[in-house]
């Protein structure tokens, strides 16, 4: 993957790291966003990692929903900038764009909105890609770099707002917000009065009216809400787009990553490549033509002798981070051979976590292919 054309591209405003949870798409978006403001663009990077680990390694305090500057050496030719995404301010910015005040206030005072905006499936997706169309709109910046939510599947950050707004708008939620006596459950009568005082005692009798104030304030903005998101998930299919997935070399993770691609390409989105981190290249040299069964056969020839113990323990280290490679590359040439035109950047694992700009500028020159990457032990993403 050419990750410095990726970050040159003046057309490329928006790369999207995805993947399923804890492959190190923070510190991969972070690294990517820094190598881009030394690179001359001005780059904001958003993150929704909770352990803010991408504050600590830009030199912030901490991150909110406004981006906040990293100083940079005096003589970077562009900007960094990072936030972190606050789901319910971002919701509650999208409320107040589209109701007016009144209705507005009736919307954000309502119990079963503080619910939905704080802990229901689907709204950090949701507002992460509102939170994208809100920068994007903005113009302030070159490059808008997003780190997708940790969720247990990668595919949530693109199946999340849809589904979020099936269920506002789902006949369900119709049935139970429609009083008995109008519209058409009037011709029911009695039998919804029935049916909805049984749900009433299920779920209880104050959740369904706060329900039913909800959703008759919220209707009046819904239309304007579900455009908002079609629009900013149209945004995600414009060629000024990429996705970088993010992978490590393990069966369900990179299992996960196929299924993301083959997404992609079916809903017509921009795929840059995959990144595969905390990999076990062998180091280069002689050594690394010594394949894991004939390095084990050595160490039991050396074992027999009782003569070189130490080179004996070599041999044997090299055969096991043979067999480890073994397998990392079978799984990788198992995702390359149903998506054979996917670009791989590979970044070797670390010794240690990425805790400083330096760390982050390293991880920028592996995935850019600008530094040597098997055995260093300060290579790959956390």
């Amino acid at each position: 993957m050419d990750v410095d054309a990726l970050l040159d591209d003046p057309a490329r405003r928006i790369v999207v790291c995805c993947g399923s949870g804890g492959v190190g798409k923070t510190t991969t978006a972070a690294a990517l966003g820094l190598r881009a403001a030394e690179r001359g663009r001005r780059t904001v990077v958003i993150t929704v990692d909770p352990a803010r680990r991408l504050a600590q390694s830009m030199g912030l305090e901490s991150l909110d929903n406004t981006p906040r500057r990293v100083l940079l050496p005096e003589n970077t030719p562009g900007e960094l900038h990072a936030m972190m995404l606050d789901m319910k301010r971002t919701f509650d910015q999208v409320v107040e764009e589209h109701a007016d005040p009144a209705r507005a206030r009736q919307i954000l005072d309502n119990p079963f909105y503080e619910t939905l905006s704080t802990g229901f499936s689907g709204t950090q997706e949701y507002m992460a890609v509102e939170r994208l169309g809100q920068l994007r709109e903005s113009g302030e910046w070159d490059l808008i770099v997003v780190d997708t939510p940790p969720s247990r599947s990668a595919l949530d950050f693109l199946d999340a707002p849809e589904r979020l707004g099936r269920f506002l708008d789902s006949k369900l939620m119709r049935f139970l917000t429609e009083p008995a006596g109008s519209g058409p459950l009037r011709l029911l009568g009695a039998g919804v009065s029935m049916v909805t005082s049984v749900i009433g005692k299920l779920v209880g009798a104050q959740f369904l009216n706060d329900l039913r104030s909800f959703t008759s304030a919220f209707e009046a903005v819904f239309g304007g809400f579900q455009e908002r998101a079609e629009r900013t998930y149209q945004l995600l299919q414009d060629p000024g787009t990429a996705f970088v997935v993010v992978s490590v070399p393990e069966p369900d993770a990179m299992r996960e990553a196929a299924f993301f691609v083959r997404r992609l390409a079916s809903d017509g989105m921009p795929t840059a490549g995959l990144v595969l981190n905390r990999t076990h290249p062998l180091p280069e040299g002689p050594a690394a033509r010594l394949g894991p069964e004939e390095a084990e056969q050595a160490a039991q020839a050396l074992a027999r002798t009782g003569k070189h113990p130490l080179a004996e323990a070599a041999l044997r280290l090299h055969a096991e981070r043979a067999h480890v490679r073994g397998r990392e590359l079978l799984l990788l040439d198992r995702v390359l051979t149903a998506h054979p035109d996917v670009r791989v950047s590979e970044v070797a694992a670390l010794a240690g976590d990425v805790h400083d700009l330096t760390g982050l500028r390293r991880i920028g020159d592996l995935l850019a292919g600008a530094g040597p990457v098997g055995g260093d032990p300060a290579a790959g993403t956390g």
